[in-house]
């Protein structure tokens, strides 16, 4: 029951940070979703910040205690059990991110360590993702693999092109559709995670109706013999 509880969190993290994405946007007057990043949303001043921040920390121990829930259910397989330990990472380090500042500051100079940070971990937890994905898939059938791997090609294609405009930002210059571009990206994780929690809670499901049978048909024998043995008394 542990168990499932804790892959359950991969679910409620995925549907989290789709609810965060879709509803506190509009809470920020002037901002565009598709020309404008996620990071603005928590940026140093930004009215969001205080409602984003919370929602983000409540996210990133969703992760850890799905990464755990993945961890347990290993049982042996290796490749699991890495996907599990990246997903615990990505959950603890999600919660060492700084805020970047508002462009207008950025194109003025007015950049700090936490702007560098708030990059460095951009780039960590996209390879974390990416990681994830590949031994994720790496631990289950065909059509899982396939799908993995679709995955990734979206992460490839729209990550060059959010990097490609990504410049534009600290010189608060246009970047016509770095929100998109980054959306979708985040919507093919999340689509991803959902799916990766569905699966390993449809296994679990089946190993325990397998330990329930095999504990049912033991108790039978057990019962079998020592009703044999109380005939034979008789």
């Amino acid at each position: 029951m542990v168990r499932r509880s804790l892959l359950y969190c991969g679910v409620l993290a995925s549907l989290l940070y789709i609810v965060m994405n879709i509803f506190i946007p509009p809470l920020y007057e002037g901002y565009n979703w598709v020309t404008q990043t996620v990071s603005e949303l928590s940026a140093v001043d930004a009215p969001t910040r205080p409602l984003w921040v919370p929602l983000g920390i409540a996210y990133t121990f969703l992760i850890a205690a799905f990464g755990w829930g993945v961890l347990q259910s290993a049982d042996g397989n290796r490749m699991l059990r890495i996907a599990g330990v990246l997903m615990i990472l990505h959950g603890i380090l999600g919660l060492t991110w700084s805020p970047m500042h508002q462009r207008e500051i950025l194109a003025v100079g007015g950049g700090t360590f936490s702007d560098t940070w708030h990059i460095v971990m951009s780039v960590i937890t996209v390879l974390l993702m990416f990681l994830s994905i590949g031994f994720g898939a790496a631990a289950f059938g065909k059509r899982f693999r396939v799908y993995s791997i679709v995955t990734i090609l979206v992460f490839i294609v729209f990550g060059v092109l959010t990097f490609s405009e990504a410049p534009n930002v600290d010189k608060n210059l246009p970047t016509p559709y770095i929100g998109l571009w980054e959306r979708i990206n985040i919507a093919a994780f999340m689509v991803w995670l959902f799916v990766f929690a569905f699966i390993l809670l449809r296994a679990e499901k089946r190993t325990s109706l397998i330990k329930s049978n095999k504990e049912m048909i033991r108790e039978k024998q057990i019962f079998v013999k020592q009703d044999s043995k109380i005939k034979e008394t008789v």
